[in-house]
């Protein structure tokens, strides 16, 4: 049986976290760097921050600013990596859009927005990353989710609609790669897990409830998604794939 070079850690691999200028993603960002990974950051976002965070660990970071919703700003990404690095083995894709809505008030544009930045952009961004990882031989995709998508939150339809979409994305697409060394999986995370949107109304009863309704009785950090992240990013993880992984203090138990 042969050995993979890369066996030990991540060293060496090229990680792509989207969504990483804030919050979770810039702990992801941290904790595959820790691991030995090369950080690319793509963001709509000014992503400065999380990179001087990557560089003060010792890590090598590239950061590009886009719109990953956008097919050009999308090819710009990978191209940007392929010039620098050669390719992309770890898509870590964390762009979300949070927003309550009553149903009845829901417009159209919105359910097209959400759409648009949970779903479009993942479907974007697979499609770019895929080839270099076949290529390589080595893929690692990781979508986050929400745990709403058990939980059927409230003034959330089309919130929980498209990230629900993200759990069928990867069951389908796992079956189709994984002859090529490529695992697809996902995290859902809970409210307080997140960059926590103080702003909405819902979400500041969520926060005031959510922490007995936990099995475990602390805050969900964006540590604690991070840690999952990078196992799922190791190689060691290579016979998990088409999975959906809670991670939310076992607010949702399924």
């Amino acid at each position: 049986m042969q050995i993979h070079r890369f066996e030990q850690g991540l060293q060496g691999r090229i990680a792509l976290v989207t969504g990483a200028a804030i919050g979770n993603g810039r702990a992801f960002c941290e904790r595959l760097a820790e691991e030995g990974a090369l950080i690319a950051i793509a963001d709509i976002a000014d992503a400065r921050q999380t990179a001087e965070a990557v560089r003060r660990l010792g890590g090598e970071v590239l950061t590009i600013q886009a719109d990953l919703t956008k097919p050009a700003d999308v090819d710009h990404v990978v191209h940007s990596i392929r010039s620098r690095w050669g390719g992309v083995d770890i898509l870590v894709h964390n762009v979300g859009l949070y927003e309550e809505e009553p149903f009845e008030l829901l417009t159209f544009e919105q359910w097209q927005r959400m759409l648009d930045v949970t779903l479009n952009s993942l479907f974007l961004m697979v499609k770019a990353v895929l080839p270099s990882m076949k290529e390589r031989g080595f893929g690692r995709i990781i979508a986050l989710s929400s745990d709403t998508v058990w939980l059927g939150t409230p003034y959330l339809v089309h919130y929980v609609t498209a990230k629900m979409g993200i759990v069928g994305f990867v069951r389908s697409l796992a079956a189709e790669v994984g002859r090529y060394g490529i695992t697809v999986n996902a995290i859902t995370v809970g409210l307080t897990a997140t960059q926590r949107p103080h702003a909405a109304p819902l979400s500041q009863t969520i926060l005031q409830h959510i922490l007995p309704s936990q099995a475990v009785h602390r805050a969900d950090e964006p540590e604690d998604i991070a840690n999952v992240v990078a196992f799922l990013a190791l190689p060691a993880s290579g016979i998990i794939t088409g999975q959906t992984i809670n991670v939310d203090g076992g607010v949702a138990r399924h």
